[in-house]
């Protein structure tokens, strides 16, 4: 059968307004003021816009620029460091085919990042951290070392901190004690258990829950959020991945928020005000906005 590519419908709107903490909005299909209008006309009036290579940090930059609702964050994703050092025959990432650049070339787009981190519109680094899910042993030296040069850019330029953590939360951990996390980390979409879960809050971090949250298999992610200290709880899309249910498979985009976050609400056993009034007070907190 194939995929159902319809957009699924907009959720009655939420009362208190709110933030989609991570979304990727180059990646979805429409323009950016189309997708602004339907976010904001059910309480989703901000927006963080991420980057995962030098040109779309660029893009996420020039968006925030131009539009006072999306904010940026910039950075090299875990798998696209490996990519730029050991090259990307198969051309999985949106460049297409790539020869190896070498460590010189992964200096080179981390000094681009640098630059682009320190503009005020920029908000964040990352989406940074480590992915063992995508790439293999020979990998995980260029991404970890690019996973370090994010962690000191964002300290330097006293940006938040966003990580991308996929089956590598002991590692990403180690990494953020090493290096010492700077003060404002976020795990985007939040895949640890309770345990870690508490080990984040006790560290102070950020956990951001997408639509996964919502999937029947997802049990260790809600208790995660259900032990999670609500001050430190955000909720994103990843727009257009982690579709919430009953939608899973259809595209997401921040308008679907609403569907999250009543999920969350549900989880915590507080009413869906409570959760969006701290979801928006944490995001604004958590990206100094």
């Amino acid at each position: 059968m194939p995929a159902d590519t319809t957009p699924p419908p907009p959720p009655p709107p939420l009362r208190v307004p709110v933030a989609d903490s991570h979304t990727h909005l180059d990646m979805q299909s429409g323009t950016v003021e189309d997708a602004l209008a339907q976010a904001a006309a059910v309480g989703v009036t901000t927006v963080v816009q991420v980057g995962c290579d030098v040109a779309g940090s660029r893009w996420a930059a020039k968006t925030a620029a131009a539009h006072t609702a999306v904010h940026a964050t910039v950075a090299l994703h875990p798998n696209e460091a490996p990519r730029i050092v050991h090259g990307d025959p198969d051309g999985w990432s949106r460049q297409g085919a790539r020869p190896a650049g070498g460590e010189g070339a992964l200096d080179e787009a981390l000094a681009e990042i640098d630059a682009l981190a320190a503009l005020p519109h920029v908000k964040g680094v990352g989406e940074t951290g480590l992915d063992y899910f995508r790439t293999g042993p020979g990998g995980k030296a260029a991404q970890e070392r690019s996973f370090r040069a994010h962690i000191e850019i964002a300290k330097r330029h006293g940006k938040a901190l966003v990580i991308h953590d996929r089956e590598a939360h002991e590692d990403v951990l180690r990494v953020l004690k090493e290096e010492g996390a700077p003060e404002r980390t976020v795990f985007h979409c939040y895949s640890g258990d309770a345990d870690m879960a508490q080990l984040c809050a006790e560290s102070g971090y950020f956990m951001s829950f997408a639509g996964n949250v919502t999937f029947k298999n997802a049990k260790p992610l809600r208790d995660a959020l259900a032990v999670a200290p609500l001050e430190l709880v955000l909720v994103e899309t990843d727009a257009p991945f982690l579709t919430p249910a009953p939608y899973r498979g259809r595209p997401n985009a921040p308008y679907l928020i609403p569907v999250t976050l009543r999920a969350m609400a549900e989880v915590r056993a507080i009413d869906e005000d409570a959760m969006a009034a701290a979801i928006s007070s944490n995001t604004a907190r958590a990206f100094d906005y």
